[in-house]
C-alpha cells in the first residue's frame, strides 16, 4: 500500500487530525514488534477481549507518529491521528479498496485443514513463475486476511491468500474484502464444529467465499461439499479433486507400494514420487496439481516443482527426542480428523513401542460418552503402550483405554509427574487442543530430528556467552554476531534468542540482514558493519546504526540521511584503523573527522577497531601495539568530541586473552558457538553445533570393486560400504573425498571413500560392529569435533559453518 493520510481517511470515512500529508506504507497492530517506524501508522484495535489503545504510548515511544484508533488522545503530542468508529472495519474497508484496485491473479483459499500448508506450497512452486504475495503465517481471520492484502503491491501478478472462519456470518464479511478469481477448497472437517448446526451450514458457509469466482477447486470427496457446489455454481468452472474417481481429478495407483504416484487429471496422466503417502499430504498434492493446472504449468514442470517441495511444519512435527524417542507433534488443534491423520503418520515408524499424550476435545458439539467412545476406539487399534490423558471430560473416560492409562488435570501436572521423561526408546505422540499447550511438553522432550539437520543447542550458546561474561565487569556490555546468518545456523533464531536472554547488541554485516530481522520482531540495538552506498536508505527505515569507516561513507550517509528527512541525531559507530589495514580512520583523520562530526545531527554511540590476531599467542607484542593505537586514538576522538561513547575492540579471543582491555563493551562471535583457540578455555565451553545425518544403504563391495564417481576408489577385500545422503551441495567440501576427512558411526571415525557427490558420499564402514542402515553419522560435533573437520578441509571453522548450504534444516534444541 502507499497512501497519503488523507487517502486512507476518503476511503474508509474517517476523520483526520494532524497532518494529512503523511505516506502511510505499513500498518502495525502489535507495538511489541514494531520494525519500522517511517511511513507506518499504528492501528488500536479493539476487540471484546482487549483493546489496542492501551498500546498507543508503546507505538508513540517507538517513533510511531501516525494512530488510527477509535478514540483520540489528545495528551500525546505532535502525532496525527485517523479516528475511526470501530478498527477492524476500517481495515476491511481500506483493504477492499486495496484489493479492488489492484490488477493481480488471485488465489484464496478455505477449508478445515490444510489451507496454510497449501498457500506455502503453491508460494513454493510459483513464486518463480509470478511475482507472487502471501499471507504471512496463517494470517486469514477478520484482522489477518486485511493485513495480508495491505502487503499487495503493483508489481506483484500473483496473490495467495488464506481465509479461515470459526462461526456464521463471518465469512461474508470476509468475501465481500476479498473475493477471489480462483476459489480452492480444502478439506472440511470438524474444526470449529461446535458453533455450526451442521456440517451443511460450515460448508455453506466456507463456500461463500466463492460467490464471484471464476473457478472453484474443491475436495470431491465429500458428497455434501460436492452437491453443494455443484448446485449452487453450476454456472461457474468447477474441478474436483480427491480419492475417488468420480472426480476429475485423483489417484490411480495403489499408494501404499513404492511406485510413483500417477494422478489422473481429466484425459492426462501426471506421475511423481511420493515419500510421504498418508492421505492428508497426497490429498493436499492432488489440490496443488489441480492449481497449477490451472495457471497452465506443464506436467513437466509440475513434477519438477513437486519434487522440489520443502517440508512445511505447521501442525505436526517428527523431532527426535530424548532418551532415543521421536516426538510426533501436533499440538495446535484437535479433532477426530486430525486425530486420525495423526495416528496414521505414526504408521511410518518402525518402533515397536509407543505413547500417546491426548487432551480434552474443545468446540465440539458432542455427545461426550460417544465422542470419547470413538476417540478411546480409534487410540486402542494403534496398541499404544501407554496413553496420559489431559482434562477435565477425557480423563473421565479413562477406563474406555486398554493401555496404561494415566490422567492429569492439566500439562502442569504432567511435567511435574516426570513419568513422560522416563520413556526410552518409544514414538510419544502429543496430540491436544491449543489451550492445553502440550508444546511444552515437546520443549522437554525433544533433542533432534532423525534426518541431515544442523543442530544448534542454543543452551550452549548462553552456557558460552555466559562464561565469556564471566571473565568481564558487570557493567560491560556484549555485542553478538550474527552477520551470514549467524555464522550458517540461523540469524533470525539466534538473535531471538540472544534478545530474550538481554544481549545488548547484535552485529549485522550488511543492512538486508538486518531489515530481516526487523521485519521478524527483532528490536535488539542493530550496527551494519559493512554499510553499503546503496543500503543507507534501507538502515534508516529499519533503525540501524552503521559503521562509520571513512570521511567518504561519513558524507554519503549523510546525505542520505538529509534527504529521508530524518530530524534526530542518527546513533552511528566509527571503526578506527589500528593495524589491521582493513577498514577504519587514520590518526591523521582525527581532526577532521571530529570537526565533521560536531557539524552534524549525528550521535557517535560507539568507538571501535578490530584485533587481527588475539587468538595467535605468538603475535601478542603486534596485539598490544594495535590495543595501544586504540587506546590513544580513541581517546583524543573522545576529548574532541566532547561527550563519551562505548569503547569496544575485543572479539572472542581477545576476550580471553587480553580482558584488561574490555574498555565498555566486547563482541562475541566464534566463541558462543563454543570455539576457542585456548586449549584451556576449550574446555570450559560446550560443543553448539552439531552436523547430522543417517545411513541411507550399506552394500557389501567385492574385492577390487570401484565406489563413487572416476572410480577413485577400489576395494582391496570384500568392504562394508554405507551411503549417506549429504555431499558437496549440502557444504560438504569435495577435497575430503578419497580418506582424506572421516564422519562418526556409533562413536567411530568412517573414513569418506571415492569421490563427494553432490548429494551423497559413500563411508567405509567395515571396522564398526552392529553398524545398519537408518543409524545416526555424525558429520562433526564431538567426534570429529568442529575444528577437526575444519583441518580435514584445510579451513577455519567460520568457513565450514557459513558453507553449510539452507537445504539443510535447522532444528533449535534444549538440553
Amino acid at each position: 500500500m502507499n497512501y497519503t493520510v488523507q487517502q486512507i481517511a476518503e476511503i474508509t470515512n474517517a476523520q483526520v487530525i494532524g497532518e494529512g500529508r503523511i505516506i502511510i506504507k505499513n500498518i502495525a497492530f502489535d507495538s511489541r514488534i514494531i520494525y519500522s517506524t517511517k511511513n507506518t501508522a499504528f492501528i488500536a484495535i479493539n476487540t471484546h477481549k482487549n483493546s489496542g489503545e492501551k498500546f498507543i504510548e508503546s507505538a508513540i515511544d517507538k517513533g510511531i507518529n501516525v494512530i488510527i484508533s477509535e478514540h483520540l488522545h489528545p495528551q500525546f503530542e505532535n502525532v496525527t491521528w485517523i479516528i475511526v468508529e470501530n478498527s477492524v472495519d476500517f481495515l476491511q474497508k481500506l483493504a477492499r479498496y486495496h484489493f479492488e484496485n489492484s490488477h493481480l491473479k488471485s488465489i484464496g483459499i478455505t477449508g478445515s485443514n490444510g489451507k496454510t500448508i497449501l498457500k506455502e506450497w503453491l508460494y513454493q512452486c510459483l513464486w518463480n513463475e509470478f511475482l507472487t504475495v502471501k499471507s504471512p503465517k496463517s494470517f486469514n481471520s477478520q484482522i489477518g486476511l486485511p493485513l495480508s492484502l495491505l502487503q499487495i503491491n503493483t508489481s506483484h501478478q500473483l496473490g495467495i491468500f488464506e481465509v479461515g472462519i470459526s462461526k456464521p456470518d463471518e465469512m461474508e464479511k470476509l468475501e465481500s474484502v476479498f473475493h477471489p478469481q480462483i476459489g480452492l477448497l480444502t478439506h472440511i472437517g470438524t474444526a470449529h464444529a461446535a458453533n455450526f448446526t451442521s456440517e451443511e451450514e460450515l460448508i455453506s458457509e466456507k463456500i461463500r467465499l466463492f460467490k464471484d469466482s471464476e473457478v472453484i477447486i474443491y475436495n470431491g470427496d465429500n458428497t455434501v461439499t460436492d452437491q453443494k457446489i455443484k448446485r449452487l455454481y453450476a454456472h461457474k468452472k468447477l474441478i474436483s479433486y480427491g480419492f475417488k474417481e468420480k472426480n476429475q481429478v485423483f489417484i490411480k495407483n495403489n499408494i501404499s507400494k513404492g511406485e510413483n504416484i500417477i494422478v489422473q487429471y481429466f484425459d492426462e496422466e501426471i506421475s511423481f514420487p511420493a515419500h510421504q503417502r498418508d492421505e492428508a499430504t497426497l490429498t493436499n498434492a492432488l489440490a496443488l496439481i489441480t492449481v497449477l493446472k490451472e495457471l497452465h504449468i506443464e506436467n513437466e514442470k509440475i513434477v519438477e516443482k513437486i519434487n522440489a517441495l520443502k517440508a512445511v511444519e505447521m501442525r505436526l512435527e517428527s523431532i527426535e527426542g530424548i532418551k532415543g524417542n521421536i516426538i510426533i507433534n501436533d499440538s495446535f488443534n484437535l479433532d477426530l480428523d486430525s486425530l486420525k491423520t495423526a495416528l496414521q503418520f505414526l504408521k511410518e515408524y518402525n518402533k515397536s513401542k509407543k505413547s500417546l499424550v491426548l487432551t480434552d476435545f474443545v468446540g465440539v458439539n458432542s455427545n461426550l460418552k460417544e465422542l470419547y467412545e470413538e476417540v478411546s476406539e480409534l487410540v486402542n487399534e494403534q496398541h499404544f503402550d501407554s496413553v496420559f490423558l489431559i482434562g477435565d471430560e477425557i480423563t473421565k473416560f479413562s477406563d474406555l483405554f486398554h493401555a496404561e492409562t494415566f490422567t492429569f488435570v492439566d500439562t502442569k501436572e504432567l511435567i511435574e509427574n516426570k513419568h513422560l521423561t522416563e520413556i526410552e526408546n518409544q514414538i510419544i505422540l502429543l496430540k491436544g487442543a491449543r489451550k492445553f499447550e502440550i508444546e511444552k511438553l515437546k520443549d522437554i522432550l525433544e533433542l533432534r530430528k532423525h534426518d541431515t539437520v544442523l543442530e544448534i543447542n542454543l543452551n550452549a550458546i548462553l552456557h558460552n556467552i555466559n562464561y565469556h561474561k564471566s571473565l568481564l565487569k558487570p557493567a560491560t556490555k556484549m555485542m553478538a554476531m550474527v552477520k551470514a546468518n549467524a555464522y550458517g545456523l540461523g540469524s533470525y533464531e539466534i538473535s531471538e534468542f540472544l534478545q530474550h536472554h538481554h544481549i545488548d547488541y547484535l552485529g549485522v554485516a550488511f543492512a538486508d540482514e538486518g531489515a530481516e530481522l526487523r521485519k521478524k520482531g527483532i528490536t535488539t540495538p542493530i550496527v551494519v558493519m559493512n554499510p553499503e552506498q546503496h543500503s543507507y536508505q534501507t538502515i534508516i527505515d529499519y533503525n540501524l546504526e552503521p559503521e562509520i569507516y571513512s570521511l567518504r561513507v561519513l558524507d554519503l550517509f549523510y546525505e542520505a540521511l538529509q534527504k529521508s528527512g530524518y530530524d534526530q541525531k542518527y546513533p552511528i559507530h566509527i571503526k578506527l584503523e589500528t593495524g589491521m589495514h582493513r577498514l577504519g580512520f587514520k590518526d591523521f583523520e582525527l581532526d577532521q573527522l571530529s570537526n565533521t562530526l560536531s557539524s552534524r545531527n549525528l550521535k557517535v554511540q560507539s568507538i571501535f577497531s578490530h584485533l587481527s590476531s588475539s587468538d595467535v599467542p605468538e603475535e601478542k607484542e603486534f596485539t598490544m601495539d594495535q590495543l595501544k593505537t586504540f587506546e590513544k586514538n580513541s581517546t583524543y576522538l573522545i576529548q574532541k568530541l566532547g561527550y563519551t561513547p562505548i569503547r569496544h575492540i575485543l572479539n572472542s579471543s581477545g576476550i580471553t586473552s587480553y580482558t584488561e582491555h574490555q574498555y565498555d563493551m566486547v563482541r562475541i562471535g566464534i566463541g558462543m558457538l563454543g570455539e576457542s583457540p585456548n586449549s584451556e578455555i576449550q574446555k570450559q565451553l560446550q560443543p553448539v553445533v552439531s552436523f547430522k545425518t543417517v545411513i541411507s544403504q550399506i552394500s557389501m563391495v567385492e574385492n577390487g570393486e570401484s565406489v563413487g564417481y572416476s572410480r577413485k576408489y577400489k576395494t582391496d577385500h570384500l568392504t562394508r560400504i554405507a551411503t549417506i545422503p549429504v555431499g558437496y551441495a549440502d557444504g560438504i567440501p569435495r577435497l575430503i573425498g578419497n580418506q582424506i576427512g572421516n564422519v562418526g558411526v556409533n562413536k567411530t571415525l568412517a573414513p569418506i571413500v571415492g569421490n563427494i557427490c553432490m548429494d551423497m558420499m559413500m563411508i567405509n564402514v567395515d571396522h564398526i560392529p552392529n553398524v545398519k542402515e537408518g543409524d545416526t553419522v555424525t558429520v562433526f560435533n564431538a567426534y570429529p569435533s568442529l575444528k577437526e573437520f575444519a583441518g580435514y578441509c584445510k579451513t577455519i571453522t567460520y568457513e565450514v559453518l557459513t558453507s553449510i548450504s539452507p537445504r539443510v534444516k535447522r532444528i533449535y534444541i534444549k538440553d
